[in-house]
C-alpha cells in the first residue's frame, strides 16, 4: 500500500470526520514513526496519550500475542483470568472497590454517570440526577458525554442532547457552591482538563470539591480518561491532592494500544448496579486485557513514576529556557504538557513541526499539547525538542 493509495481511500470511502494531516505510518519503535515514504518522526502525542509505552514495546507485545494464541474473545456470561487480573492490579492501585471494563473513555463516563444517577435514585428518589461538570472540560462524544462537556461548541447539531448538566468555572469554589442545588447527585472533572487546554484543578480546589460533595453526599466523579495510568507522574491524577472520587474513568493509555475503558467505583457505589443494569459486548477482552497487565506491570513502579516527572521537568525547563515571545505560560504534570502560543494560531505551530519531523497536538484555543509515550528516551527528547523550538522560531 502505498502513500497516496491509503489517503485515496480514505478520501473515497470513509466519512470525512477527520482533518487529517498526510501522514500513513508504516512502522514504528518507541518514540520514533516512519511513513510509508520513509519519512521519520518523532512522536509526541503517542496517539494522544494512548501508546503509553510507545510503538511496538517488546514486552507489550509478546504480551498480547501470548493472549492471541489462547483465545482472543469470548462472553461476559463468563469469566476472564487476565480481565480480572487488570481489575486487582486497578483497585490495589487506585484505592478504589471495583471495577467494570468496556472500550473507551466515552463508554467509561457513561457507565459513571449511569452508576451516579443510580446510586441517587436508590436513596433520594426520583428529581436527584443533575451533574455539574466544569466550563472547558471534555467527556467524550456520545450523545450523554457531549452534554456533559463543558464546552459550547460542542452543544450543537444533535439535538436534543440528554438533559441534566450544568456547567461551573473551573477552580471556582463560590461557582461551584452556588450550583449545588438539591437536584445536584454528582459533580465530574478532570484533574487537568486535556482538550480543554491542559489546565490544571488546583490542589486546593480539588481538596475543597472532595470535602463538600462528601458533606452533601454528592458523588466526586473524576474523569482520569487522559490523566490516568501515570501520564502525569503518579499513577492517577487525583493522587497529587491526597483525595479519592468515588468513581473514576480511565481508558487511552491503559491499554497500551488497544482499545479499553473502565470505570472504578469506591465503597458508597461498590453495589449500585446488579445484574442485567450494565453491559458490554466487547469490555473486558482478554487480548486487551493482556495488554493492560503488561501496561501496569511497568507503570507501577516508584522509579518508573518519578522518571515521568523528571522528563516533564526537562522538557519544560528547556522551552522556558527558549524565552520565545511566541511562547507564554509552560504547564502540565508529568508527560502531559500544555505550551500556550501567543500571535498565531498552535494550529500553525503543528503543521510547522508536522512538516520538520515532529507529531504535536493542540488543546483548547491557544495551546500547543504534547502527550510523548511515557518511555520516551532523552535521545529521543532532545531530537523531538530540536525540531520544535525550530518550529516555534520559524513563525510567520
Amino acid at each position: 500500500m502505498t502513500h497516496d493509495k491509503a489517503i485515496e481511500l480514505d478520501k473515497q470511502y470513509m466519512m470525512q470526520t477527520y482533518g487529517r494531516l498526510p501522514l500513513v505510518p508504516a512502522h514504528g519503535k518507541g518514540a520514533r514513526l516512519t511513513d510509508e515514504d520513509g519519512k521519520v518522526y518523532i512522536d509526541f502525542t503517542s496517539g494522544i496519550g494512548v501508546n503509553s509505552l510507545g510503538f511496538v514495546d517488546e514486552g507489550w507485545a509478546d504480551a498480547v500475542t501470548k493472549q492471541l494464541w489462547k483465545i482472543q474473545h469470548f462472553s461476559n456470561y463468563y469469566y476472564s483470568s487476565p480481565t480480572g487480573e487488570v481489575a486487582e492490579m486497578l483497585v490495589k492501585a487506585s484505592g478504589m472497590k471495583r471495577a467494570f471494563f468496556g472500550n473507551s473513555g466515552a463508554e467509561a463516563n457513561e457507565g459513571a454517570i449511569k452508576v451516579a444517577r443510580k446510586y441517587s435514585y436508590d436513596k433520594y428518589g426520583k428529581g436527584r440526577a443533575t451533574i455539574i461538570t466544569l466550563c472547558s472540560s471534555f467527556h467524550g462524544r456520545t450523545v450523554t458525554t457531549l452534554a456533559a462537556t463543558g464546552q459550547d461548541v460542542f452543544h450543537d447539531f444533535f439535538f436534543p442532547f440528554t438533559e441534566g448538566f450544568k456547567y461551573v468555572p473551573a477552580n471556582n469554589l463560590d461557582a461551584l457552591k452556588e450550583a449545588l442545588t438539591e437536584d445536584v447527585c454528582a459533580v465530574m472533572a478532570e484533574p487537568i482538563q486535556g482538550e480543554g487546554g491542559v489546565n490544571i484543578l488546583t490542589d486546593d480546589y480539588m481538596k475543597a470539591l472532595r470535602s463538600i460533595t462528601e458533606e452533601k453526599d454528592i458523588l466526586l466523579i473524576l474523569d482520569e480518561v487522559q490523566t490516568g495510568i501515570a501520564r502525569t507522574g503518579m499513577m492517577f491524577g487525583y493522587q497529587y491532592s491526597d483525595i479519592l472520587p468515588d468513581i473514576l474513568t480511565l481508558a487511552k493509555g491503559l491499554g497500551g494500544g488497544l482499545p479499553i475503558g473502565v470505570f472504578m467505583v469506591g465503597e458508597k457505589c461498590e453495589a449500585t448496579l446488579s445484574a442485567g443494569q450494565h453491559g458490554t459486548t466487547f469490555g473486558g477482552n482478554p487480548v486487551a486485557a493482556a495488554g493492560a497487565k503488561e501496561v501496569l506491570s511497568r507503570v507501577c513502579d516508584d522509579k518508573f513514576l518519578f522518571e515521568i516527572r523528571d522528563k516533564g521537568e526537562y522538557i519544560r525547563g528547556r522551552i522556558k529556557a527558549w524565552d520565545l515571545p511566541n511562547v507564554g505560560e509552560i504547564r502540565g504534570r508529568g508527560l502531559m504538557i500544555g505550551i500556550q502560543i501567543k500571535g498565531e494560531s498552535p494550529k500553525d505551530v503543528l503543521h510547522r513541526a508536522f512538516d520538520n519531523g515532529l507529531l504535536t497536538l493542540t488543546a483548547g484555543s491557544d495551546v500547543l499539547r504534547l502527550l510523548p509515550p511515557l518511555t520516551i528516551s532523552y535521545d529521543e527528547i532532545d531530537d523531538g525538542l530540536t525540531i520544535l523550538k525550530k518550529s516555534l522560531e520559524s513563525e510567520g
